[in-house]
C-alpha cells in the first residue's frame, strides 16, 4: 500500500494544530474591537446656573390693626379676595368719636369766643392806660389775656382735628392693596381697647419675591473666577431666574435678580439673594419652600458633556473615556459643574478637541484599541445647542 495518503492526511491535521494554536496564542485576533460613538469636545459661550433653594415671601405685608378702641359693627370684605388700597374693610362703632367731635367743635366756639372778648378788652384798656384811667398791671394782663385765649383757640382746633381723626379710624380701610386673608375679628368684638388690635393681613403677590441662599464658599468662588478673566459677570439687572416647582417642572414665568445682602448668617456661613417673580395667577404663596435656577456668570469658553458619558469610580470621581489617534481609549478625570438638560458642565479636565466616548463605554476598556462608530446617530439623539438655565 502507498504511503502517499497517510503523509497528505498527516500533514493537513498538522496544519490545523498549528493554526489552532496560533487562534489560541493570540486572541485578539479572533476578538473583534468594540464599537462606540464619539464626541469631539468644543468650545461655546456657556451660562453658568447654580440651583438654590429658598422661600417665597411677599413684597409688601400690611397687618390691618385698629386705630382707635370701639366695638366692630360690620365686616365689609370677604375674606381671601384682593382689596384696593383705601377700600374699606371694618366699620366701628362711630357714636362714641361723633360725641367727642360735637365736644370738640363747642370747645373751639367757645375759645373763640373768649379769645374775641380778651381782643375787645385789650383794646378799651390800650386807651384806658394812655388816660391814665387803669394801671398798666391791668393793661398788661388783658394783653396775656390775648395770648392766653389765642393758644385756647389752637388746642381747640388741634382738639378737633383729632375728634375728626379718630372719628375717621371707626372706619377701617386697607393700608395697601393686595390679598386679604381671613378676618382675626368678628362682629361685636371690643378692639383697639389699650393697644391696637390686628383685624386682618393684607400680602402683595404679584409680582412675588424669593429670598435664596447661597453659601460664601461658592460667592467667593465665581469672584476669583471673575477677577481671573474665566468667567463674566452677568448684569444684576440681567440674571435670569427660573423657579422650579414642587414636581420638577419649570415656572413658565421668567423671573429676575433684585439684590444680592451685604451680610452673611453667621449661623450658617450663607448669604441672601432676593429673587422677583411674576405671580398673576397667586399660584406661588408665601411660605413656600422653592428651589431657582439662578444665571450668575457666562463662559465663554464653557464645555458640557452628555450625563452618560460620566463614569465615577470606586471613590466616586467623575470620569470620561478619550481616543487617541490610534483608537485607543485612555481614562480621563474631570470636575463636573451644574447639569444643563441631560448634560453636565465641565469645568476641568477637558480641553477643545478631545474625543471623548458617549455610547459604549461600557464596552471600552483603558489600553484597548476601539472601532468607532461613524454612522448617522437617530434624530432624537442628536446633540443639539444646550441653553444655559
Amino acid at each position: 500500500m502507498s504511503k502517499t495518503p497517510f503523509v497528505t492526511l498527516g500533514l493537513l491535521v498538522g496544519a490545523l494544530l498549528l493554526s489552532g494554536c496560533d487562534s489560541a496564542s493570540n486572541p485578539e485576533a479572533s476578538t473583534p474591537l468594540a464599537s462606540v460613538r464619539v464626541e469631539t469636545v468644543q468650545a461655546r459661550p456657556l451660562s453658568i446656573s447654580n440651583e438654590l433653594s429658598g422661600r417665597i415671601a411677599a413684597p409688601r405685608v400690611a397687618e390691618v390693626r385698629a386705630r382707635v378702641a370701639g366695638v366692630v359693627l360690620q365686616r365689609v370684605f370677604r375674606e381671601g379676595s384682593d382689596v384696593k388700597q383705601g377700600q374699606v374693610l371694618f366699620r366701628i362703632d362711630p357714636a362714641p368719636f361723633k360725641a367727642d367731635l360735637d365736644s370738640a367743635e363747642a370747645a373751639l366756639r367757645k375759645a373763640e369766643a373768649n379769645a374775641f372778648q380778651a381782643r375787645l378788652q385789650e383794646q378799651r384798656y390800650a386807651q384806658l392806660v394812655d388816660d391814665k384811667a387803669i394801671s398798666g398791671q391791668e393793661y398788661d394782663n388783658a394783653r396775656a389775656s390775648v395770648r392766653q385765649t389765642a393758644a385756647d383757640v389752637a388746642a381747640s382746633k388741634a382738639a378737633l382735628e383729632r375728634a375728626k381723626l379718630n372719628l375717621g379710624y371707626a372706619t377701617v380701610t386697607a393700608p395697601i392693596s393686595g390679598r386679604i386673608g381671613r378676618a382675626l375679628v368678628t362682629e361685636g368684638a371690643l378692639v383697639g381697647q389699650n393697644e391696637s388690635t390686628p383685624l386682618a393681613l393684607i400680602q402683595q403677590l404679584d409680582p412675588i419675591h424669593v429670598d435664596l441662599t447661597q453659601s460664601t464658599r461658592e460667592l467667593n468662588d465665581l469672584r476669583r473666577a471673575f477677577r481671573a478673566g474665566h468667567l463674566q459677570a452677568v448684569g444684576q439687572g440681567e440674571a435670569k431666574a427660573t423657579l422650579i416647582e414642587d414636581d420638577g417642572s419649570l415656572y413658565p414665568l421668567p423671573g429676575k435678580l433684585l439684590f444680592t445682602d451685604l451680610s452673611v448668617d453667621p449661623s450658617t456661613g450663607q448669604i441672601t439673594l432676593r429673587s422677583e417673580f411674576p405671580n398673576p395667577d397667586l399660584d406661588l404663596l408665601p411660605g413656600s419652600f422653592i428651589r431657582v435656577r439662578l444665571e450668575q456668570a457666562v463662559d465663554s469658553q464653557g464645555i458640557t458633556v452628555p450625563q452618560r458619558a460620566i463614569l465615577r469610580d470606586s471613590a466616586g470621581v467623575a470620569q470620561v473615556l478619550l481616543l487617541d489617534a490610534e483608537q485607543k481609549v485612555s481614562q480621563q478625570p474631570v470636575q463636573l459643574g451644574a447639569s444643563q438638560k441631560d448634560r453636565w458642565i465641565v469645568t476641568h479636565g477637558l480641553k477643545p478637541g478631545d474625543r471623548m466616548v458617549v455610547e459604549g463605554v461600557q464596552h471600552a476598556r483603558p489600553g484597548e484599541q476601539v472601532q468607532v462608530d461613524d454612522s448617522p446617530l437617530p434624530l432624537a439623539q442628536v446633540p443639539g445647542p444646550q441653553a444655559g438655565h
